[in-house]
């Protein structure tokens, strides 16, 4: 063997790519005159793709696996260049790494609201958020129709364009969709997979696809979310005059033990007048206390009739006695008062049941 020869066999080239990146789409192998010697060795790991460009045309591409050069696994470039079975010479060329694996949790989101028509509230504005995911699955279209001669392409450099594909597609989809906004959380996975199908066609003329989508969170405006809740508080609320009456009783006890609180100097107030009139009452020491006042009239029930549904009211004994008399107001009748423990029929409250049990006056006399 000639030293030549030794040092041919030596010096073999090996070309090969390892990315410690995870945004690294494409990566162009880098060579002084971009010569690879003819006998090469060119590893192309698993998930990626070595793609050849010889004066600006795309030749061959090259899938997972260990090759050699040579004229028999180059037939594009072989044709391209007219090489008989005898070249040896290096040959100039441009190798591009493409990975093929997949790019995880990329972010996009409406960055203005989508208008839509819901069935319950009338036009409403929804915001939408989540992630997606892309890998390329034609190294050659990938190559020609996004990256160019772009010696190392990041997904940074197109997520910006599939985030304005994807705003698109969702807006149209979340508009037409018909579901209304209160069911919309539950059905985030079905409106994820009809906007990745309506995405899909367009990233595969880029040579993409897209695995995964994901919608995380369709939100409405910050003023419509205040009322909602204000709706809900409403809902859990129950009965509206219990809920008033305990309210007020809660404000007032709070305002009574703040200090500084005119509310609670007016109550303090109030028990003050109450405490002289009572000292008034016993008049000079030692002397016999008068006769106590008497207790102040009963307060007269006010009252309030359920009737399919629907309260009527607040009505007093008397109006009920002309209801009775009418017909209007019945045995089976749910009343309720301030202070009742829940809806009882009008027979089974004692102070109404004299209503149903009164006679009505004999008729008159013969007149003369």
């Amino acid at each position: 063997m000639g030293i030549w020869d030794f040092l041919t066999g030596e010096f073999i080239d090996v070309i090969h790519w390892v990315d410690d990146t995870r945004d690294t789409m494409v990566w162009r192998f880098e060579r002084e005159g971009h010569e690879i010697k003819y006998g090469a060795k060119l590893t192309v790991r698993e998930g990626q793709a070595a793609v050849f460009v010889h004066e600006g045309q795309l030749a061959d591409v090259f899938t997972p696996g260990l090759y050699m050069l040579e004229t028999n696994n180059m037939p594009v470039l072989t044709t391209l260049m007219h090489w008989d079975h005898g070249f040896r010479s290096p040959f100039k060329s441009e190798i591009y790494y493409v990975n093929t694996t997949r790019f995880t949790d990329l972010k996009w989101g409406t960055k203005n609201p989508i208008m839509c028509r819901d069935p319950e509230f009338g036009p409403v504005r929804l915001r939408a958020f989540g992630t997606y995911t892309i890998k390329v699955v034609d190294p050659a279209k990938f190559l020609s129709e996004i990256v160019g001669t772009d010696g190392e392409f990041t997904s940074d450099e197109i997520s910006y364009q599939i985030r304005s594909i994807i705003v698109t597609k969702a807006s149209a989809a979340l508009a037409g969709s018909n579901i209304p906004v209160l069911d919309m959380a539950a059905n985030t996975i079905d409106l994820g997979k009809l906007v990745a199908a309506q995405v899909s066609p367009t990233l595969a003329e880029y040579g993409l696809a897209m695995p995964e989508f994901f919608i995380e969170n369709i939100s409405l405006p910050k003023a419509v979310e205040e009322a909602m809740d204000k709706r809900t508080s409403m809902g859990l609320a129950g009965d509206l005059g219990k809920f008033t009456e305990y309210s007020a009783a809660e404000a007032m006890t709070t305002a009574a033990q703040t200090s500084n609180s005119g509310m609670g100097a007016g109550i303090g107030m109030g028990m003050g007048m109450a405490m002289a009139q009572g000292m008034a009452q016993q008049g000079p020491w030692g002397a016999r206390p008068a006769a106590a006042a008497p207790p102040p009239p009963p307060v007269e029930h006010v009252w309030h009739v359920a009737e399919n549904g629907v309260t009527k009211g607040p009505f007093s004994k008397a109006d009920l006695g002309r209801m009775a008399t009418e017909g209007t107001l019945k045995r089976e009748s749910f009343v309720w008062t301030p202070g009742q423990d829940g809806w009882m029929k009008a027979e089974d409250v004692t102070e109404l049941a004299q209503l149903f049990t009164i006679l009505p006056p004999p008729p008159p006399p013969p007149a003369g």
